[in-house]
Protein backbone atom coordinates (compact mmCIF):
# COMPACT_ATOMS: atom_id res chain seq x y z
CA UNK A 1 0.00 0.00 0.00
CA UNK A 2 1.39 3.38 -0.94
CA UNK A 3 1.25 6.12 1.66
CA UNK A 4 -0.42 9.30 0.36
CA UNK A 5 1.44 12.54 -0.32
CA UNK A 6 3.30 14.32 2.51
CA UNK A 7 1.26 16.90 4.40
CA UNK A 8 1.64 20.66 4.21
CA UNK A 9 3.56 20.78 0.94
CA UNK A 10 1.20 23.45 -0.38
CA UNK A 11 -0.68 26.20 1.52
CA UNK A 12 -4.14 24.91 0.52
CA UNK A 13 -3.47 21.22 1.25
CA UNK A 14 -5.51 21.21 4.49
CA UNK A 15 -8.61 22.97 3.14
CA UNK A 16 -10.75 19.81 3.38
CA UNK A 17 -9.29 18.95 6.79
CA UNK A 18 -10.45 22.31 8.16
CA UNK A 19 -13.84 21.92 6.47
CA UNK A 20 -14.44 18.58 8.20
CA UNK A 21 -13.22 19.92 11.55
CA UNK A 22 -15.64 22.85 11.29
CA UNK A 23 -18.73 20.75 10.54
CA UNK A 24 -20.41 18.29 12.90
CA UNK A 25 -22.07 14.96 12.13
CA UNK A 26 -25.53 16.50 12.54
CA UNK A 27 -24.78 18.80 9.58
CA UNK A 28 -24.36 15.78 7.29
CA UNK A 29 -27.64 14.10 8.28
CA UNK A 30 -30.17 14.48 5.42
CA UNK A 31 -33.54 16.08 6.16
CA UNK A 32 -35.25 12.84 5.19
CA UNK A 33 -33.82 9.32 5.13
CA UNK A 34 -34.73 5.73 5.92
CA UNK A 35 -33.50 4.00 9.07
CA UNK A 36 -34.26 0.32 9.70
CA UNK A 37 -33.72 -1.12 13.19
CA UNK A 38 -33.74 -4.83 14.07
CA UNK A 39 -34.49 -6.48 17.39
CA UNK A 40 -31.82 -9.06 18.25
CA UNK A 41 -34.53 -11.75 18.55
CA UNK A 42 -35.35 -11.49 14.82
CA UNK A 43 -34.40 -14.50 12.68
CA UNK A 44 -31.25 -13.91 10.66
CA UNK A 45 -32.70 -14.71 7.23
CA UNK A 46 -35.70 -12.44 7.83
CA UNK A 47 -33.33 -9.65 8.78
CA UNK A 48 -31.38 -9.95 5.53
CA UNK A 49 -34.58 -10.14 3.47
CA UNK A 50 -35.67 -6.94 5.27
CA UNK A 51 -32.39 -5.22 4.33
CA UNK A 52 -33.04 -6.09 0.69
CA UNK A 53 -36.72 -5.09 0.80
CA UNK A 54 -35.89 -1.70 2.30
CA UNK A 55 -32.87 -1.03 0.10
CA UNK A 56 -30.48 -0.51 3.03
CA UNK A 57 -27.10 -2.13 3.66
CA UNK A 58 -27.00 -2.16 7.46
CA UNK A 59 -29.24 -1.85 10.51
CA UNK A 60 -28.61 -1.01 14.18
CA UNK A 61 -29.46 -3.85 16.59
CA UNK A 62 -31.70 -3.23 19.60
CA UNK A 63 -31.43 -5.54 22.62
CA UNK A 64 -34.75 -5.41 24.47
CA UNK A 65 -33.30 -7.00 27.61
CA UNK A 66 -30.49 -4.45 27.88
CA UNK A 67 -32.68 -1.61 26.52
CA UNK A 68 -29.92 -0.27 24.30
CA UNK A 69 -28.30 -0.63 20.89
CA UNK A 70 -25.65 -3.33 20.95
CA UNK A 71 -24.28 -3.50 17.42
CA UNK A 72 -24.95 -3.42 13.68
CA UNK A 73 -26.11 -6.09 11.27
CA UNK A 74 -24.34 -5.60 7.94
CA UNK A 75 -23.63 -7.36 4.68
CA UNK A 76 -20.34 -8.45 6.26
CA UNK A 77 -22.37 -10.57 8.72
CA UNK A 78 -24.24 -12.17 5.81
CA UNK A 79 -20.92 -12.97 4.13
CA UNK A 80 -19.45 -14.40 7.34
CA UNK A 81 -22.50 -16.59 7.97
CA UNK A 82 -22.52 -17.95 4.41
CA UNK A 83 -18.78 -18.54 4.46
CA UNK A 84 -18.79 -20.27 7.83
CA UNK A 85 -21.80 -22.57 7.40
CA UNK A 86 -22.05 -23.31 3.67
CA UNK A 87 -21.49 -26.95 2.73
CA UNK A 88 -23.12 -27.63 -0.63
CA UNK A 89 -26.19 -26.72 -2.70
CA UNK A 90 -27.88 -29.83 -1.29
CA UNK A 91 -27.48 -28.90 2.38
CA UNK A 92 -29.68 -26.23 3.89
CA UNK A 93 -27.87 -23.50 5.82
CA UNK A 94 -29.70 -24.09 9.08
CA UNK A 95 -27.83 -21.29 10.87
CA UNK A 96 -29.15 -18.74 8.38
CA UNK A 97 -32.69 -20.13 8.24
CA UNK A 98 -33.29 -20.68 11.94
CA UNK A 99 -30.81 -18.68 14.04
CA UNK A 100 -31.84 -15.46 15.70
CA UNK A 101 -29.53 -12.45 15.37
CA UNK A 102 -28.58 -12.77 19.04
CA UNK A 103 -27.53 -16.41 18.48
CA UNK A 104 -25.29 -15.43 15.59
CA UNK A 105 -23.79 -12.60 17.63
CA UNK A 106 -23.00 -15.00 20.50
CA UNK A 107 -21.17 -17.28 18.06
CA UNK A 108 -19.45 -14.44 16.21
CA UNK A 109 -18.44 -12.43 19.27
CA UNK A 110 -16.45 -15.40 20.58
CA UNK A 111 -14.02 -14.60 17.78
CA UNK A 112 -14.44 -10.83 17.62
CA UNK A 113 -14.40 -7.84 19.96
CA UNK A 114 -17.31 -6.40 18.02
CA UNK A 115 -18.83 -3.80 20.35
CA UNK A 116 -20.93 -1.01 18.87
CA UNK A 117 -18.82 1.85 17.54
CA UNK A 118 -20.85 5.06 17.35
CA UNK A 119 -20.51 8.84 17.38
CA UNK A 120 -22.52 11.77 18.75
CA UNK A 121 -24.24 14.34 16.50
CA UNK A 122 -22.06 17.13 17.95
CA UNK A 123 -18.81 15.36 17.04
CA UNK A 124 -16.92 16.72 14.04
CA UNK A 125 -17.00 15.04 10.66
CA UNK A 126 -13.21 14.85 11.00
CA UNK A 127 -13.67 12.59 14.04
CA UNK A 128 -16.24 10.53 12.13
CA UNK A 129 -13.81 9.99 9.23
CA UNK A 130 -11.05 9.01 11.63
CA UNK A 131 -13.35 6.50 13.38
CA UNK A 132 -14.53 4.96 10.09
CA UNK A 133 -11.00 4.48 8.77
CA UNK A 134 -9.28 3.56 12.04
CA UNK A 135 -11.87 0.89 12.86
CA UNK A 136 -12.10 -0.30 9.24
CA UNK A 137 -15.89 0.06 9.21
CA UNK A 138 -18.18 1.43 6.52
CA UNK A 139 -21.14 2.47 8.68
CA UNK A 140 -21.06 4.68 11.77
CA UNK A 141 -24.31 5.20 13.76
CA UNK A 142 -24.92 8.74 14.99
CA UNK A 143 -26.51 8.29 18.44
CA UNK A 144 -28.15 11.05 20.49
CA UNK A 145 -26.46 10.82 23.93
CA UNK A 146 -29.58 12.07 25.76
CA UNK A 147 -32.27 9.85 24.22
CA UNK A 148 -30.01 6.98 23.10
CA UNK A 149 -31.76 7.04 19.71
CA UNK A 150 -29.96 6.38 16.44
CA UNK A 151 -30.40 9.47 14.27
CA UNK A 152 -28.57 8.37 11.14
CA UNK A 153 -25.87 6.03 9.85
CA UNK A 154 -22.91 7.91 8.43
CA UNK A 155 -20.96 6.40 5.53
CA UNK A 156 -17.91 7.38 3.48
CA UNK A 157 -20.24 8.15 0.59
CA UNK A 158 -22.52 10.41 2.65
CA UNK A 159 -19.56 12.42 3.97
CA UNK A 160 -18.09 12.84 0.48
CA UNK A 161 -21.51 13.84 -0.85
CA UNK A 162 -21.77 16.47 1.92
CA UNK A 163 -18.35 17.77 0.91
CA UNK A 164 -19.37 17.82 -2.76
CA UNK A 165 -22.56 19.80 -2.06
CA UNK A 166 -21.44 22.21 0.65
CA UNK A 167 -17.72 22.32 -0.04
CA UNK A 168 -18.19 23.71 -3.55
CA UNK A 169 -17.79 27.26 -2.21
CA UNK A 170 -14.30 26.62 -0.85
CA UNK A 171 -11.26 26.63 -3.14
CA UNK A 172 -10.18 23.21 -4.40
CA UNK A 173 -6.71 22.20 -3.24
CA UNK A 174 -4.17 22.04 -6.03
CA UNK A 175 -3.34 18.38 -5.40
CA UNK A 176 -6.68 17.45 -7.00
CA UNK A 177 -5.09 18.30 -10.33
CA UNK A 178 -2.33 15.77 -9.76
CA UNK A 179 -2.53 12.28 -11.20
CA UNK A 180 -3.27 9.23 -9.07
CA UNK A 181 0.30 8.10 -9.67
CA UNK A 182 1.72 11.43 -8.44
CA UNK A 183 -0.42 11.51 -5.31
CA UNK A 184 0.16 7.77 -4.82
CA UNK A 185 -3.07 6.88 -3.05
CA UNK A 186 -4.62 3.44 -3.16
CA UNK A 187 -3.35 -0.13 -3.15
CA UNK A 188 -0.81 -1.15 -5.79
CA UNK A 189 0.61 -4.37 -4.33
CA UNK A 190 -1.04 -7.72 -3.54
CA UNK A 191 -4.32 -6.56 -5.05
CA UNK A 192 -7.17 -8.95 -4.26
CA UNK A 193 -8.89 -10.14 -7.45
CA UNK A 194 -11.15 -13.02 -8.41
CA UNK A 195 -11.19 -15.03 -11.64
CA UNK A 196 -14.49 -15.02 -13.52
CA UNK A 197 -14.59 -18.83 -13.35
CA UNK A 198 -14.00 -18.95 -9.58
CA UNK A 199 -16.96 -19.91 -7.40
CA UNK A 200 -18.93 -17.38 -5.37
CA UNK A 201 -17.72 -19.26 -2.27
CA UNK A 202 -14.11 -18.54 -3.28
CA UNK A 203 -15.02 -14.84 -3.65
CA UNK A 204 -16.58 -14.89 -0.16
CA UNK A 205 -13.38 -16.47 1.20
CA UNK A 206 -11.38 -13.57 -0.22
CA UNK A 207 -13.79 -11.03 1.30
CA UNK A 208 -13.35 -12.70 4.69
CA UNK A 209 -9.58 -13.19 4.50
CA UNK A 210 -8.59 -9.87 2.90
CA UNK A 211 -11.34 -7.64 4.37
CA UNK A 212 -11.85 -5.81 1.07
CA UNK A 213 -15.10 -4.26 -0.12
CA UNK A 214 -14.83 -5.24 -3.80
CA UNK A 215 -12.94 -7.62 -6.06
CA UNK A 216 -11.93 -6.82 -9.65
CA UNK A 217 -12.99 -9.78 -11.80
CA UNK A 218 -10.33 -10.90 -14.27
CA UNK A 219 -10.37 -13.26 -17.23
CA UNK A 220 -7.68 -15.74 -18.30
CA UNK A 221 -5.55 -12.92 -19.73
CA UNK A 222 -5.67 -10.98 -16.47
CA UNK A 223 -7.91 -8.27 -17.97
CA UNK A 224 -10.60 -6.63 -15.87
CA UNK A 225 -14.06 -7.75 -17.01
CA UNK A 226 -16.15 -6.76 -13.98
CA UNK A 227 -16.30 -5.98 -10.29
CA UNK A 228 -17.81 -8.19 -7.57
CA UNK A 229 -18.62 -6.21 -4.44
CA UNK A 230 -19.87 -7.07 -0.98
CA UNK A 231 -23.20 -5.54 -1.95
CA UNK A 232 -23.55 -8.08 -4.77
CA UNK A 233 -23.65 -10.80 -2.12
CA UNK A 234 -26.92 -9.39 -0.75
CA UNK A 235 -28.42 -10.22 -4.17
CA UNK A 236 -28.08 -13.87 -3.12
CA UNK A 237 -30.58 -13.09 -0.37
CA UNK A 238 -32.84 -11.13 -2.71
CA UNK A 239 -32.99 -14.03 -5.17
CA UNK A 240 -32.85 -16.69 -2.44
CA UNK A 241 -29.91 -18.32 -4.23
CA UNK A 242 -27.54 -18.26 -1.25
CA UNK A 243 -27.71 -22.04 -1.04
CA UNK A 244 -25.75 -22.39 -4.28
CA UNK A 245 -22.36 -20.80 -3.72
CA UNK A 246 -20.80 -23.26 -6.17
CA UNK A 247 -21.94 -21.12 -9.12
CA UNK A 248 -19.21 -19.11 -10.80
CA UNK A 249 -18.74 -15.39 -10.32
CA UNK A 250 -19.55 -14.98 -14.02
CA UNK A 251 -22.90 -16.72 -13.49
CA UNK A 252 -23.60 -14.61 -10.40
CA UNK A 253 -22.96 -11.43 -12.38
CA UNK A 254 -25.41 -12.45 -15.08
CA UNK A 255 -28.21 -12.33 -12.52
CA UNK A 256 -27.59 -8.60 -11.96
CA UNK A 257 -26.68 -7.63 -15.53
CA UNK A 258 -29.93 -5.69 -15.99
CA UNK A 259 -28.96 -3.08 -13.41
CA UNK A 260 -25.16 -3.02 -13.67
CA UNK A 261 -23.45 -0.12 -15.45
CA UNK A 262 -20.12 -1.86 -15.92
CA UNK A 263 -16.84 -1.65 -14.04
CA UNK A 264 -15.40 1.84 -13.59
CA UNK A 265 -11.76 1.90 -14.65
CA UNK A 266 -9.15 4.62 -14.87
CA UNK A 267 -5.50 5.01 -15.72
CA UNK A 268 -2.64 6.05 -13.45
CA UNK A 269 -2.23 9.35 -15.34
CA UNK A 270 -5.82 10.48 -14.66
CA UNK A 271 -6.57 13.13 -12.04
CA UNK A 272 -8.03 12.69 -8.59
CA UNK A 273 -11.79 12.97 -9.24
CA UNK A 274 -12.72 9.38 -8.44
CA UNK A 275 -15.09 6.96 -6.63
CA UNK A 276 -13.93 3.36 -6.02
CA UNK A 277 -11.93 2.71 -9.15
CA UNK A 278 -9.89 -0.12 -10.55
CA UNK A 279 -6.60 1.19 -11.92
CA UNK A 280 -5.58 -0.50 -15.15
CA UNK A 281 -2.75 -0.26 -17.65
CA UNK A 282 -3.26 0.18 -21.41
CA UNK A 283 -3.96 -3.57 -21.72
CA UNK A 284 -6.76 -3.42 -19.10
CA UNK A 285 -4.69 -5.44 -16.62
CA UNK A 286 -5.24 -4.56 -12.93
CA UNK A 287 -2.50 -2.34 -11.51
CA UNK A 288 -4.22 -0.96 -8.41
CA UNK A 289 -7.46 0.00 -6.72
CA UNK A 290 -8.60 3.25 -5.10
CA UNK A 291 -11.39 3.13 -2.52
CA UNK A 292 -13.46 5.77 -0.73
CA UNK A 293 -11.33 5.10 2.36
CA UNK A 294 -8.22 5.95 0.35
CA UNK A 295 -9.87 9.19 -0.79
CA UNK A 296 -10.89 10.31 2.69
CA UNK A 297 -7.43 9.48 4.02
CA UNK A 298 -5.79 11.54 1.27
CA UNK A 299 -8.23 14.47 1.29
CA UNK A 300 -8.77 14.90 5.04
CA UNK A 301 -6.47 12.92 7.34
CA UNK A 302 -3.09 12.98 5.58
CA UNK A 303 -2.95 16.80 5.50
CA UNK A 304 -3.46 16.66 9.31
CA UNK A 305 -0.51 14.28 9.63
CA UNK A 306 -2.76 11.35 10.61
CA UNK A 307 -2.52 7.89 9.07
CA UNK A 308 -5.67 6.00 10.09
CA UNK A 309 -5.61 3.44 7.29
CA UNK A 310 -2.23 1.86 7.78
CA UNK A 311 -1.40 2.47 11.45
Amino acid sequence: VLFPFPAALEPDTDVYTKFMMNHCCYDAIPTSSKLVIFDTTLQVNKAFFALVANGVRAAPLWDNKMQCFVGMLTITDFINILHRYYKSPLVQIYELEEHKIETWREVYLQYSLNSLISITPDSSLFDAIYSLLKNKIHRLPVIDPESGNVLHILTHKRILKFLHIFGSMIPKPRFLQKTIQEVAIGTFKQIATVHEDATVYEALSTFVDRRVSALPIVNGEGKVVGLYSRFDVINLAAQKTYNNLDMTVREALQTRAHCFEGVLKCYLHETLEVHRLVLVDDRDVVRGIVSLSDLLQALVLTPAGIDALFS
